[in-house]
């Protein structure tokens, strides 16, 4: 018998044992006994992120038809595809699917029965379906392999590299051929600049919140109508005003003309937020693509990746990279305003392609010819623009509220006006860089201190700021929120800190300048850096501090093989019995779930290393028990 422990048991892993389940014939001998453990103090299959025991006025931020576990005709892998159902599809046919349903309460069941495609799922809708897929993929492992599931944490894993891994939970200890660390998103202690901060709060008697899971977090020492400075204007925010206003009792109503109003309960706190961009992230877009799908990619391809990997020296991902990108997100952009809007532009779209694909994304002539075939400056794709909105703008206090009321509100109109879908476009190409970029990663040539920061940093802000942001409802009722008062906007380059004598926190902001704002809350509205020295997972923090595993300089991710996902040491050795998994790691461009046919690298990952492992446990000689 052969022993693997996986650590963590949420998507990642059911995705994973998935991989195992259908890579298994051929790969697995059927006298050889495969005994895997599953290790999560959360429920198995949803794991902690989505879990059923949370809020449910929380909701995911993809549409139903937008989230499958399931590979599918366009997955390029090396083992069997085996297509499943994507939430939308599963959530109203569940009987189909039997005998595999999930356990799911009677308001989760009834969402479920009327989930239509382009609905924004709760948390608790996509529990039932992360529960489901969990229970199909352990239907369909063979018979010689076996999985024990436990309902607690690991406190370390030590062992040598050509021996048992030894895997100490807290009343035993499971003793491995393979693990696999499949953490998932974690927590982290304070930063010096959060602990500063903590310190002043306990001082003054004040609230303060560092960076965390909103739906983790104790928020009863908020008081009502306490002026609360919120920094972060991304989904940890959503989460937090969802949970401050319709969680303590608020309500929202439609107006006359279409727009909400929100009916206080009186137990809100006042929540003046801002951040670097000082707006919130574009809302998701309401509907489908007006034209045919724009044959993706066409110059972040395979080839243009080789031709990358051939140039000289380390790789720069504004210099090198992102042109190429850029040019990929501007044809879907530009291919679905052609085909879907063709009396919005002036040239033929073959005309307009093919000096398109003649220009470099920095060369003049580029600029030149989108304005000449597109009068509309709105029809334009413009990086600097959406990136930076409030750049170079001041306002007094009350300008600034009325310009980002209207700000976003035009955003949710736009993303929910079909007019626009050459949005849509820019948003799928945008998905499709994840096709090439892992491999560009993989290669180690982005590995520049500067650069690794960019990619981290810059690239992942500016993805998740465009591409994933909240339901266009929730940006509606931000809009009710600060027209009731409980929201107030502090502008771009936040800038936060004390006053000792007044004993408030402060924030300032050259968006509205010389105006300063006092709080007795902090609340760091945004999710802990996946940073290994502050990470509070004893795991990683023993493989650290022993050694046995080591963070890149740039991000504090923990280092893997590209090729792999294997654990690497300080010298660079992959180890052949450790793999880590997720967002913690070097290799964080793989989600756990994906949009359906997309040729999802997570999906890609999964298999590569199932079928390692499969092979491994295999053909090695199996550890001895203990």
């Amino acid at each position: 018998m052969s022993t693997l422990v996986i650590v963590g048991a949420g998507p990642r892993t059911t995705g994973l044992l998935e991989r195992i389940a259908a890579n298994a014939d051929g790969l697995l001998p059927p006298d050889h006994p495969l005994d895997i453990h599953l290790v999560d103090p959360h429920p198995a299959g949803p794991g902690r992120i989505w879990r059923d025991a949370q809020s449910s006025l929380l909701r995911m931020n993809s549409m139903a038809e937008d989230v499958t576990l399931f590979t599918d005709e366009r997955s390029v892998i090396d083992g069997p595809v085996r297509p499943g159902p994507s939430l939308a599809e599963w959530a109203p046919r569940q009987e189909e699917f039997a005998p595999y349903q999930p356990v799911a309460s009677a308001a989760v069941e009834a969402e479920l029965r009327t989930l239509a495609p382009t609905d924004f799922p709760t948390r608790r809708a996509q529990s039932a379906y992360l529960d489901w897929a969990l229970r199909r993929a352990l239907a369909e492992l063979p018979p010689q392999v076996t999985v024990t599931i436990h309902r607690d944490t690991v406190l370390s894993v030590t062992g040598p590299a050509d021996g048992p891994q030894l895997v100490e939970l807290s009343d035993r200890v499971l003793t491995a051929d393979q693990v696999v660390l499949a953490l998932g998103h974690l927590a982290a202690e304070p930063d010096p600049r959060h602990t500063r901060f903590a310190a002043f709060a306990d001082r003054h008697g004040l609230f303060h919140l560092p960076p965390a899971f909103t739906a983790d977090t104790d928020l009863s020492g908020l008081a009502p109508g306490e002026h609360t400075l919120v920094r972060g204007f991304g989904l940890a925010f959503v989460d937090l005003l969802v949970l401050l206003t319709e969680g303590r009792g608020g309500r929202y109503e439609e107006r006359p003309d279409g727009r909400l109003r929100y009916l206080p309960s009186g137990a809100e706190p006042v929540l003046h937020v801002g951040s670097r961009r000082g707006v919130p992230y574009h809302s998701k877009t309401g509907y489908r693509l007006q034209g045919p799908p724009a044959p993706l990619p066409r110059y972040f391809d395979g080839a243009a990746v080789d031709g990358l990997l051939a140039l000289p020296g380390e790789l720069q991902l504004r210099r090198d990279v992102w042109p190429l990108m850029a040019k990929e997100i501007g044809f879907g952009h530009y291919h679905e305003l052609f085909h879907a809007h063709p009396s919005r532009v002036a040239l033929e779209w073959p005309d307009f392609l093919a000096e398109y694909d003649r220009l470099d994304w920095y060369d003049a002539e580029l600029a030149e010819l989108v304005a000449q075939a597109v009068p509309d400056p709105a029809d334009r794709l413009d990086f600097e623009r959406l990136d930076r909105p409030l750049a170079g703008r001041e306002f007094t206090p009350e300008e600034f509220q009325a310009h980002l009321l209207a700000y976003v509100e035009a955003d949710a109109d736009r993303r929910a006006d079909p007019a626009h879908s050459a949005d849509l476009g820019a948003f799928l190409a945008l998905l499709s860089l994840f096709g090439q970029l892992p491999r560009l990663v993989a290669s180690g040539r982005l590995t520049d201190r500067s650069t690794a920061e960019e990619l981290e940093g810059w690239w992942f802000g500016f993805f998740s700021f465009l591409a994933s942001g909240p339901p266009g409802f929730r940006l509606r009722e931000l809009v009710a929120l600060a027209e009731a008062g409980v929201v107030r906007f502090l502008g771009g380059e936040l800038s936060v800190s004390t006053d000792e004598r007044r004993g408030t926190f402060t924030a300032t902001s050259p968006t509205v300048p010389g105006h300063l704002v006092h709080g007795t809350a902090l609340i760091e509205s945004y999710l802990p850096e996946h940073t290994l020295d502050r990470s509070t997972d004893p795991v990683l923090r023993g493989l650290l501090s022993t050694g046995a595993a080591t963070a890149q300089p740039a991000t504090g991710l923990l280092l893997v093989d590209p090729a792999d996902a294997r654990i690497l040491s300080p010298d660079g050795t992959p180890h052949p019995r450790r793999t880590a998994l997720g967002p913690f790691t070097t290799a964080r461009t793989h989600t756990a779930f994906a949009r359906p046919r997309t040729n999802a690298p997570g999906f890609r990952q999964n298999d590569a290393v199932a079928r390692r492992l499969l092979t491994e446990l295999s053909t090695r000689r199996p550890v001895a028990a203990t």
